[in-house]
């Protein structure tokens, strides 16, 4: 029996916001290749998402790794048997380093993780590449439909935390409150990695966990007011019109430029 297609414009009919028109059509084409996109790539085989990866998120063999289900020899040893035969999945199954179910899991883990990053609104143009496959190899497809589905869910999901997404991508600064803060051990383990320099991702890569998790703690951290990012500094006001600056005198024209250069640095 052939499926009727619902109606899109139907009343009553519930139509998702369109994240990538894209990969709907790759979909829709069956296609086979790596989406490239400003933020991460999908890789589709038959018109299914079976894997992405983000320079967001840590890769599914940091996952593997920091979690304790592979060491990282048996890592190697399957990239260097099965690499090249993009079949890295299957081999770390056959030859017993990873039960199937663990890397199942993990592999979804990996691939909604870097979906999210890689779907983000940019104004960059994608790019597919026809019949580019990941050397992991075939583990488990999930329908484009299910990634979108996925990706709007952890939006919003977010938003209803703590609707401020700065925390998201810029580095992060304990404030006053968050110094002495009793909160879960979890979460204790992030505010010790905030030094105003790291970002969210850079926090993910160091713990070996989910970027989407971290973006969670990181936004109850900061609906808390225990964390906030930082903000981007104004550019100095330009000179008053008419006003002459005079450069600093010193017998040493090195250290001048050197004074100058910190001044200006200051000044970002």
């Amino acid at each position: 029996m052939s499926a009727i297609a619902a109606d899109p414009d139907a009343p009553g009919t519930d139509r998702l916001p369109v994240l990538s028109p894209m990969l709907q059509r790759l979909a829709a084409e069956r296609a086979t290749g790596a989406l490239m996109r400003d933020r991460g790539t999908l890789y589709l085989a038959d018109g299914q998402v079976v894997h992405a990866e983000s320079p967001a998120t840590p890769g599914i063999d940091v996952l593997l790794t920091t979690g304790g289900t592979l060491r990282h020899e048996g890592w190697w040893d399957a990239v260097a048997q099965a690499g090249a035969g993009r079949r890295v999945g299957r081999y770390l199954v056959d030859s017993g380093h990873v039960p199937g179910g663990a890397l199942e899991l993990c592999h979804l883990g990996a691939l909604y993780d870097a979906a999210f990053f890689a779907l983000a609104p940019t104004g960059t143009p994608a790019r597919f590449r026809y019949g580019v496959a990941h050397w992991i190899g075939p583990v488990r497809p999930v329908p484009v439909a299910a990634v979108e589905r996925e990706t709007l869910r952890r939006r919003e999901f977010l938003d209803r935390i703590w609707p401020d997404p700065a925390c998201d991508s810029a580095p992060l600064l304990r404030t006053v409150h968050g110094t002495d803060a009793s909160v879960p051990a979890r979460q204790r383990r992030l505010l010790e990695l905030i030094d105003g320099v790291r970002t969210a991702s850079d926090i993910a890569q160091a713990l070996g966990r989910s970027a989407f998790h971290i973006l969670v703690d990181l936004r109850r951290l900061a609906a808390a007011g225990l964390v906030e990012a930082v903000r981007a500094q104004p550019l100095p006001a330009a000179a008053t019109p008419g006003r002459i600056t005079l450069p600093e005198v010193t017998a040493d024209p090195d250290i001048a430029l050197l004074r100058r250069l910190r001044d200006a640095l200051e000044a970002l």
